[in-house]
């Protein structure tokens, strides 16, 4: 169960996971040492999973990023969602219960590019039946 140290500590690291034990121990009112020993049982318990960066692809040349759905025949979902862990240019993919079966974030350099993804390789793939790509205009949060 968490309490409310719990909760700050994963509300602090969420918005910077490199935020240093110390300020969190000030923040929270313990020592580092206690805050250090939270951390641990949080991921240890799993709800710490892993420490992540936030990129931003236009640095890396992606001036594209998509948020696209994919459908395919049902008993291939899982092949599909395999094959599309492969391409380095899927950054994130869900499973849905939504308009689609499949959800992925895309990276792409250009709408050439983006065309190119999705006609010649998502589209490509077997049993895959649409491929609806958003262009992400704007990331607000």
């Amino acid at each position: 169960m968490l309490d409310e140290r719990d909760k700050i500590i994963i509300e602090m690291l969420t918005k910077d996971a490199r935020t240093p034990f110390t300020e969190i121990a000030k923040v929270l009112g313990i020592s580092e040492t206690a805050v250090r020993k939270r951390v641990k049982s949080l991921e240890e318990a799993g709800v710490i999973k892993q420490y992540t960066v936030k990129v931003d692809p236009t640095k890396l040349g992606y001036h594209l990023v998509s948020l696209t759905g994919v459908d395919t025949l049902p008993e291939k979902i899982f092949d599909v969602a395999r094959k599309l862990e492969e391409f380095d240019f899927v950054k994130e993919i869900y499973l849905t219960s939504g308009d689609h079966m499949i959800m992925t974030e895309i990276w792409a350099k250009n709408g050439e590019d983006l065309s190119d993804i999705i006609s010649n390789k998502i589209g490509k793939i077997e049993g895959v039946t649409k491929v609806c790509p958003a262009v992400i205009l704007e990331r607000l949060k």
